[in-house]
């Protein structure tokens, strides 16, 4: 070990343990080191801002669905992997060991069910968001809505607040900073990208995201290993990892490691990853942070074509990787270097660590960060760590801006509303979210304790399952109506809250391992011995059942309906015609020369997707600083498609929505498929026997 860990082994031995002040600080080279990174990802931004058509709809939410594989693949990771990813992965590999890898793992599976199942309908149908696909899969306004006001309520105190809570926790133990002022910056300063750059900007940097923390993730998976001596290091100093600081009785879970912490999928009752419990319960809430998650789906949908986006998956997948070994196992490593203080069990040490009387394994990867790695290096972890905030929050902040836009203010508030408008309204809603994640701050610090990733996925196991279900029906199940998704959809979130509700309710009386679980018998009969999971299962299939009864009970869908929406009709050539038109697009259309007579769809066969206005803003006689806020906003560097011929339309239309591949292309990326998928199964079975 290093002379500080030496130190921090002795100190805390021989009972003179400060409250965590001992360990390393950020000193002025860390300090240089994250404020170039803000200079440089800033002006990342600010060139994809001019290079990018951000005046239209489809420019500002989806880059104008111009993305190449590698940009696309990489936003996708780093949308994904938040601050939360490395404080909760590297907190709850501290805890429980190896099995919270398994949800990585999931993942890079799921991901190929988004790529090569689902994107293919998204495209083919001219899907811009979720709750449209469901408009126009189903028809009728109350789907699309409900998921649109669900999603955002979701967003706003679950995404953002977590990662906010994540992100403040690292600041708060690397910097001592105020952790007001420190999450307000931050927020202010990913809302400015996301509100002038939108998704090309967004995606712009993610990618230099994604290399930042590649590279400083793996440089301290390297420098612990060799501080712990390896594989065989950590694998006997975690079984070893025991806090000497403590005055009650250790169990497993309770101070000692769980006997199998080096066991991915686990007994069928285990409380941490039953493995049949997550293969049929958390597959579902993984569909549908995967799959159906406008965050997610909508950098698929940026780019340039179904084999863009197919490989982008599959890049994504092969990533996903890296988490459990840059993540998961510096978290194991961390209790072996401070077990007094992640592993703490003592109620009194545990909140002078980390002012948690429960838990301090969050703190596993700031810890690991300042007692491992060297001056220049920490500043390097901690702008990785604001890396991992900024991606999560931009990419939330403007997906959530899609959904208010196009789902709520044009399909409710304002159907007649222009492009000017729906871009002047998407960018104050990213104003309104940063106003109430500031409010929700204190709410968050007021949640602190216990295993933030497992927090985070149990909430999830209440809600998603249902969403999930009622896309897997859409998507594959043609029979499928209307009035069977919302009853089964509805059916399923009713039984999913109302569990939420008791679990909340009697959360204050759950004790911990050290002290008495005052909750009554029923509960423990009828809620703790039913695992989150199995649970999660449960409410999928009871979604599933109702609608499918109540769609056999009642109307079959039309052909139209399910025309290139579906995965059995995605290639279908006989037109759409989708029953909830869109006003404003209508009259735009008729504006450019489209009469009555003619087929103002601008097709010749299949359906006609419901595309958003592409008519750009006329800047007409200006003054010099409204072509400074027009050039800010995006306004005034794009092109006028006012002009475009009939042909011209027909053929943009049918690019933007064909799923067509070029044959070698498809070869090479179901080879990777097989790979890849190959390499998840491999990975689940080696460290599960």
């Amino acid at each position: 070990m290093t002379d500080t860990t030496s130190t921090i082994a002795v100190s805390t031995a021989a009972g003179n343990y400060t409250g965590g002040t001992h360990y390393a600080k950020l000193d002025t080279i860390d300090i240089v080191t994250i404020v170039l990174y803000f200079v440089f990802v800033v002006a990342v931004g600010l060139y994809a801002m001019c290079r990018s058509n951000r005046g239209t709809v489809t420019g500002y939410f989806l880059a104008g669905r111009s993305m190449i594989w590698v940009m696309v693949g990489a936003s996708l990771f780093v949308s994904n992997i938040g601050s939360e990813h490395f404080i909760g992965l590297a907190g709850s590999g501290a805890a429980v060991g190896l099995g919270v890898a398994a949800w990585e793992i999931n993942a890079l599976m799921i991901l190929q069910l988004l790529g090569f199942v689902f994107v293919p309908v998204y495209i083919a149908g001219g899907v811009v968001t979720m709750p449209e696909y469901l408009s126009k899969r189903f028809g009728g306004r109350r789907l699309r809505v409900m998921i649109a006001i669900l999603s955002l309520v979701l967003y706003i105190f679950t995404k953002v607040s977590v990662n906010l809570y994540a992100g403040g926790l690292f600041i708060q133990q690397s910097l001592g900073w105020n952790i007001y002022l420190s999450m307000i910056g931050l927020i202010l300063i990913t809302a400015v990208l996301t509100v002038t750059g939108g998704l090309a900007a967004v995606i712009y940097t993610d990618t230099l995201q994604a290399v930042l923390m590649i590279a400083g993730a793996t440089t301290l998976t390297v420098l612990s290993f060799i501080e712990v001596g390896g594989v065989e290091g950590l694998r006997e100093g975690y079984m070893k990892a025991i806090p000497s600081r403590n005055t009650t009785p250790m169990t497993e879970g309770c101070g000692l490691p769980y006997s199998d912490s080096f066991t991915m999928l686990r007994e069928p009752s285990d409380e941490n990853m039953p493995w049949i419990g997550f293969l049929i319960g958390q597959t579902p809430a993984s569909i549908w942070y995967w799959c159906t998650d406008q965050v997610i789906v909508q950098r698929a949908l940026a780019a340039k074509s179904l084999s863009h986006a197919q490989g982008a998956t599959l890049m994504a997948g092969f990533i996903k990787i890296l988490p459990m070994f840059v993540m998961v196992m510096p978290g194991m490593i961390s209790r072996i270097l401070y077990a007094d203080e992640v592993a703490c069990v003592d109620p009194d040490v545990c909140y002078s660590v980390c002012q948690s009387t429960t838990s301090c394994s969050n703190i596993a990867f700031p810890r690991l960060v300042l007692g491992v790695m060297p001056p220049g290096a920490r500043g390097l972890m901690m702008s990785v760590m604001i890396a991992a905030l900024m991606s999560d929050l931009d990419s939330i902040f403007n997906s959530a801006s899609t959904i208010f836009t196009i789902d709520i203010w044009k399909r409710v508030v304002r159907p007649r509303a222009t492009t000017r408008e729906l871009m002047l309204v998407g960018r104050l809603w990213v104003l309104v979210m940063v106003g109430l994640s500031i409010a929700w701050i204190p709410l968050m610090l007021a949640l602190q304790g216990g295993q933030l990733f497992l927090s985070i996925q149990e909430i999830s196991g209440y809600l998603a399952p249902p969403i999930a279900a009622v896309f897997m029906t859409a998507v594959l199940w043609p029979r499928c109506n209307e009035i069977g998704a919302f009853w089964g959809l509805m059916s399923g979130i009713f039984v999913g809250v109302i569990r939420m509700i008791v679990v909340f309710a009697y959360q204050s009386q759950a004790g911990s391992c050290v002290t008495e679980d005052m909750r009554p018998e029923w509960y423990q009969v009828i809620i703790g011995n039913l695992h989150f999971m199995y649970f999660a299962f449960i409410l999928f299939a009871i979604t599933v059942i109702i609608a499918v009864i109540v769609s056999l009970l009642t109307d079959k869908p039309t052909k139209d309906r399910i025309a290139r929406i579906t995965w059995w009709s995605k290639n279908w050539e006989e037109r759409r015609t989708d029953l909830l038109e869109d006003e404003t697009e209508l009259d735009s259309l008729h504006k450019n020369g489209f009469a009555n007579g003619e087929n103002d769809t601008g097709f010749t066969n299949g359906e006609k997707p419901k595309l958003i206005e592409e008519v750009s803003v006329e800047e007409g006689e200006q003054s010099i600083w409204r072509k400074g806020y027009d050039w800010f906003c995006g306004y005034s560097n794009t092109e006028d498609t006012s002009n475009m011929t009939l042909e011209e339309k027909r053929r943009n239309v049918r690019k933007i929505t064909s799923i067509k591949q070029d044959p070698r292309a498809v070869i090479l990326l179901r080879s990777l498929l097989i790979i890849i998928l190959s390499i998840g199964i491999f990975i689940y079975v080696y460290f599960s026997v």
